[in-house]
This record gives structure tokens, C-alpha cells and sequence, in this order.
């Protein structure tokens, strides 16, 4: 588990250290950055939110009174190429008509294809911002466009839970996950979920004769983290981070076999979250050596996942031990594997 904890670490670092590049991007605006940050972390919050839904049930045949269930849960939602980048429209960020500057390419492309927090730039790509500068006239800085992990996680977004389950009366389980808090020297991150399974079949009088359960499931997952820019930062100021808020819920009708030993099981589920990224403290712009303005909480950006998904997954049943993997397909497709120790 603790090799788990550490790659969902290194992802969520990975992500949030590529993104404090962002900051840079206040040269050409607040309006422009925030441009840049939701179009760059779009792809990457989402296909988060699709990793963290994985993983809830592993049958349909809720537990009876009493009946219990502790996981080890791993997902990973896939990376796929279109995930990677986003079309870069240089006409969108001089539209501002109070601007006093204007952005380019170095190369005087009107468009390109740049990275998103998943992708790459390879080689880096550079924007110019041109100013007048009262006393030195016009005046050009350059900025490198952040990029991404890259195939830092193998084209993987990593999460992992501990997650208990304990069966009530009339078919009814509720569940619980988590993660431990995380907390280095510059990220802190925290998840946790709970969720309500309902087995239909419990309710038929001929329960116990049916081969198959079938249920419904609700859940809802939260997940939040800080990322510290203050080493990392090229602006100076005070109190710099990037904090991200993300909360999601999985409706999810699952079906699967009654058997002693293997099982299998799959269902049809609907995902919807949204995730914000705030971009905080203040940071201190320099426009020449004597013009400078100080930005307070620059910007917030946010996505939205809204998505149908369909699962196949299989279940081995030892006594008290139990392992289980499924597969999801959706827009992002995810697996899933989990230890499982349970009585029922």
C-alpha cells in the first residue's frame, strides 16, 4: 500500500509541479493565463476524476447484516494521445482590447499544438510578449510554455483507497475510502468518499435461489491538495500555491453472478464531477525596470466530467480472502485491482 500512496504522490506532484509554470504566464496577462491553465489542466483533472471512481464495488450481492469488507483498491485511468495536447490559438489571447501588449509565437505561427498537463513539448515551445516600455521603447519577453508529465506514469493517472464495506439489513451496504494525508514540504494532499449500495434481489421473495444480484450504487468521492510555488516560483511575491478541489459521484447499476468461488460482474454508470484549481498569493510582475504591478489571487480555473462508463470485472473468493480486477470504458478508460479481506 505504501508504494500505491507513493505513485498517486508522484502523479499529483507531478502534475501540480509541471503546472507552477503557470505562473510565469501572468507576463501576458491574468486573462491569458487563465486562458492557458484551464485549457492545460483540463484533460488532466478529468481523467482524474475518472481514476478516482473506479474501484467502489466488486459484486452486486450486497452483505447481510453485519457482513464486512476491508480493500486495498489501486486504479489508473489511461492516457490516451488526444489527452495530450490542445490546438493553442494565438488570435484568442491578443482579443483583449485594454491590453497594452501583444502575444506570439517566436516562430510567428497563428496556431499550434501545445501540451496539456498530460502531454509533452518536445522541443519547448515559446511565446513573445511585446510591450512599449516608456523610457527603453519596445520591449519583448520571452516565455516557455509549460509542459507536462510527459510519460512520467507510463500514460497512467494513479489513485489508490483503503475502503471498508459493512452490510446492513434489507440489502442495503455502505462503504467508506480513503487515503491517508499526505503532507511533504511542498504538497498536501488528502481523499476521501463514501457510498450507498442497494441490492434490487434482496427484495424477491426467491432471493436466495436467483444465480444473479443486481443493485444500484451511489458514491461520492473528494479529493484536495496545495502545491507550495514558493521555491519554485520566477515571480516574486508571497504565499504562492496552486490549490485544487475536486468532488465527484458515481451512479452505477451492477449486475453480477453467485457463485462460491469466481465471480464475474459489470454494470452501466454515470460520472459526473468538477474540479477548481486556484492559483494563490501574490505575485509582483515587472514590465521594465520601473513599471511593476502586484496580482492578489490571480485566478481560479475549473472543468467538468460528465460521462457514461460501462464495467466488466471478475472476483476470486478464498474464505476470507478475496481479489478482484475490472476495467472500465468511458472517456477516459480505467482499471482497477483490490485485495479484499471480508466476512459475510
Amino acid at each position: 500500500m505504501k508504494k500505491l500512496m507513493l505513485l498517486m504522490l508522484l502523479f499529483l506532484a507531478t502534475i501540480t509541479s509541471k503546472a507552477q509554470d503557470i505562473d510565469a504566464l501572468l507576463t501576458a496577462g491574468v486573462k491569458n493565463a487563465e486562458r492557458f491553465a484551464n485549457d492545460y489542466l483540463m484533460t488532466g483533472t478529468n481523467g482524474l476524476m475518472h481514476s478516482m471512481n473506479a474501484g467502489w464495488f466488486n459484486t452486486a450481492d450486497a452483505k447481510p447484516l453485519g457482513g464486512f469488507e476491508i480493500s486495498i483498491i489501486a486504479n489508473a485511468a489511461t492516457i490516451q494521445n488526444n489527452h495530450k495536447s490542445f490546438l493553442m490559438n494565438i488570435a484568442d489571447y491578443n482579443s483583449d482590447p485594454d491590453q497594452d501588449f501583444v502575444v506570439s509565437f517566436t516562430d510567428a505561427s497563428t496556431s499550434k499544438s501545445v501540451a496539456t498537463a498530460l502531454g509533452e513539448n518536445d522541443p519547448d515551445i515559446n511565446i513573445v510578449v511585446t510591450y512599449d516600455d516608456p523610457i527603453l521603447g519596445q520591449q519583448q519577453e520571452t516565455i516557455t510554455l509549460p509542459s507536462g508529465i510527459g510519460s512520467d506514469t507510463a500514460n497512467l493517472l494513479p489513485t489508490a483507497f483503503i475502503q471498508g464495506a459493512i452490510g446492513l439489513s434489507k440489502g442495503i451496504e455502505v462503504k467508506a475510502r480513503f487515503v491517508p494525508k499526505i503532507d511533504t514540504d511542498d504538497v498536501d494532499i488528502s481523499m476521501y468518499g463514501a457510498g450507498l449500495q442497494m441490492e434490487f434481489t434482496k427484495w424477491l421473495p426467491a432471493d436466495k435461489l436467483l444465480p444473479v444480484a443486481i443493485s444500484g450504487l451511489i458514491a461520492y468521492t473528494h479529493l484536495d491538495g496545495t502545491y507550495d510555488l514558493t521555491d519554485s516560483s520566477g515571480i516574486s511575491g508571497n504565499n504562492q500555491r496552486i490549490e485544487n478541489d475536486t468532488n465527484t459521484w458515481l451512479f452505477q447499476l451492477i449486475a453480477s453472478t453467485k457463485l462460491p468461488v469466481i465471480n464475474f460482474y459489470g454494470g452501466l454508470g454515470y460520472i459526473k464531477g468538477k474540479s477548481e484549481s486556484d492559483l494563490l498569493g501574490s505575485y509582483t510582475i515587472s514590465n521594465g525596470p520601473l513599471l511593476s504591478q502586484t496580482i492578489t489571487d490571480p485566478f481560479s480555473v475549473s472543468s467538468e466530467a460528465s460521462a457514461v462508463r460501462g464495467t466488466i470485472g471478475t472476483k476470486l473468493k478464498l474464505g476470507f480472502f478475496r481479489l478482484n480486477a475490472e476495467y472500465h470504458l468511458a472517456e477516459f478508460n480505467a482499471f482497477s485491482v483490490g485485495l479484499n479481506f471480508g466476512f459475510r
